[in-house]
Parts: C-alpha cells; sequence; structure tokens
C-alpha cells in the first residue's frame, strides 16, 4: 500500500514537473502524447489514481500516450492551459470562464450530465450547534470558501450571500481552506461556523462518510450552476479536436463517468457559461484582474 501510494504521489508530481518545462513536440497541433488535467478539488494521489481507467480508454481511442495531470491549485491549472502546456482540461465552471478570459483561444466541447441535467448546485452548510441558523446569522462571522477561482465553493455562494445583502470582509469575514473537502470538514468540526462547497461533493462526502451528516445543516442552495466543462486548445488539429470530443461524449462507461461524478458528457458552448459571467457582475469582479 506505501509502495503503491509513493508510486502515486510521484505520478502526481511528475504532471508538475511536467507543466513547469518547456513544449519540446514538434507539432504542437498533433502532439506525440496528450496531457490531460484534472482539477485539484481532492488529494491528487487519489485523483490520479482513480484516472488511471479513464487514462486507459484515452490512449486506446485515441491512439496517443495520455498523461494525467493534477495541479497544484485552480490558478496553476489555468496558467497552464494558458501556456500551453495541458492540452484538454476538466475545469470548474468559474475557473473555466477565467480561463478563456486569459486565453480566448480555450474551445469547450463537453459538460457533465447528471440526474439528466448538465447543471448542480453550491450548499451552505453550518455547524449544527453553532451560531449560524439561517443566512443572516452569517453576518459578523468567519464564512468559508474553498479555492478563488472555484464556482460551487466561492463564487455562487458568494454572489448568494451579497444577494441577501451580505459582503465579504464587509459584513463577514472571508476565509480560503482551498478545496471542497476542507470546507466541509472544517464546518463540521467547528472550527468555522460556516462555508461553502459542491453540493454533489458534499453528498459525496457524507455517503463515503468522510464528514458527518449529523454535525452539520444545511443552509441553503445556490440557483442552477452550469457543470465543469471539458475543454480543448484550440490550437489542436480540427481531426485531433474532432477525435477527442467524440472520445467524451461517447464516453459509457460508469466506472469512468463516476470521476466526474456524471451519468453522462453532453455536448457544450462558451455561451452556457455566461451565467458565471454575469455572477461575477454581482460581485463587480474584473475577470481580467483575477
Amino acid at each position: 500500500m506505501i509502495q503503491r501510494r509513493n508510486f502515486l504521489l510521484a505520478s502526481a508530481a511528475a504532471g508538475l514537473c511536467a507543466l513547469a518545462g518547456p513544449v519540446f513536440a514538434a507539432d504542437r497541433s498533433n502532439p506525440d502524447r496528450l496531457r490531460v488535467a484534472l482539477l485539484p478539488d481532492e488529494n491528487a494521489a487519489t485523483i490520479i489514481q482513480n484516472a488511471q481507467p479513464l487514462k486507459k480508454y484515452l490512449e486506446d481511442v485515441l491512439k496517443k500516450p495520455v498523461e494525467m495531470i493534477v495541479t497544484t491549485d485552480y490558478s496553476s491549472m489555468i496558467e497552464a492551459m494558458r501556456f500551453g502546456r495541458i492540452e484538454v482540461g476538466y475545469f470548474g465552471p468559474f475557473s473555466y470562464v477565467l480561463a478563456k478570459s486569459k486565453a480566448p483561444e480555450i474551445e469547450p466541447f463537453g459538460v457533465g450530465v447528471e440526474k439528466g441535467k448538465p447543471n448542480y448546485r453550491s450548499i451552505v452548510i453550518a455547524t449544527a450547534d453553532g451560531p449560524v441558523k439561517e443566512i443572516a446569522d452569517i453576518k459578523g462571522k468567519p464564512f468559508a470558501f474553498g479555492d478563488r477561482a472555484s464556482t460551487s465553493s466561492h463564487l455562487a455562494p458568494r454572489a448568494l450571500l451579497a444577494k441577501q445583502g451580505l459582503i465579504g470582509d464587509a459584513d463577514y469575514k472571508v476565509i480560503h481552506l482551498g478545496q471542497h473537502d476542507a470546507v466541509a470538514r472544517a464546518v463540521a468540526a467547528g472550527q468555522v461556523p460556516a462555508g461553502a462547497l459542491s453540493e454533489t461533493i458534499y453528498r459525496v462526502l457524507v455517503e463515503n462518510q468522510k464528514v458527518d451528516a449529523a454535525r452539520l445543516r444545511q443552509i441553503a442552495l445556490s440557483d442552477p450552476i452550469p457543470n465543469y466543462p471539458m475543454t480543448m486548445q484550440g490550437f489542436l488539429r480540427p481531426e485531433l479536436k474532432d477525435a477527442i470530443k467524440r472520445a467524451f461524449l461517447e464516453l459509457k462507461d460508469p466506472a469512468i463517468l463516476k470521476l466526474f461524478r456524471v451519468e453522462a458528457i453532453a455536448a457544450a458552448t462558451d455561451r452556457d457559461y455566461d451565467v458565471l459571467r454575469d455572477m461575477a457582475k454581482v460581485l463587480d469582479l474584473d475577470l481580467a484582474k483575477l
């Protein structure tokens, strides 16, 4: 078990090293290997381990070696896509919008479908026996978000609070804990009275007994958010882009789809994510400066 864990950690580290170096491919439009980045919303070694069936599937279908990569955080994934250090990226909705604002050539081509819908929600939770019983109680207290570039653990819940008249760092103390599971654990332990994360991830954490639902109180759900998009570099050859898109849209293996917490992948376009740009306007965020 220890040897396997070390191998997985080394694999994740190797992926990060690959992002740091220059690209030597003779033709970046048709690279010898494809680098596929997955969101760092859980432990990197766990994500790499769970992604091995996806890696094999893509290699079999695309007839190319595939490297699975987990970056250190959302920002490093955006920069990796921006500078062409990865060819395919599975982004959070808001991190995609940020990446698109910095690298307009990025193309979304797929979106996860769960329970027949290509969207999900953010959940606001509080410590069960803590001082926060409803949204209004958050005023004057610390509130935990995940990564700054996360949709469901930052942008959506922050917009939800703003619509209720609660402005971050003015009406409550903003705390960023990085990962969704870190938010759930901190709130369950009473380290922070309330916080927000993806409802889907929250339900998985409860189902897998990673957090105790009895220690938590559900306060609110956000409006629907478009699901995480699959994206690729616009500079890839048209025939390669078509092959990548088909590989994901025709993916039927439930074990692989579970990696994305979806039941299928449907086609997506950039316009699907305008709702995130509207949220940014509510919060008076300048995407170019984030």
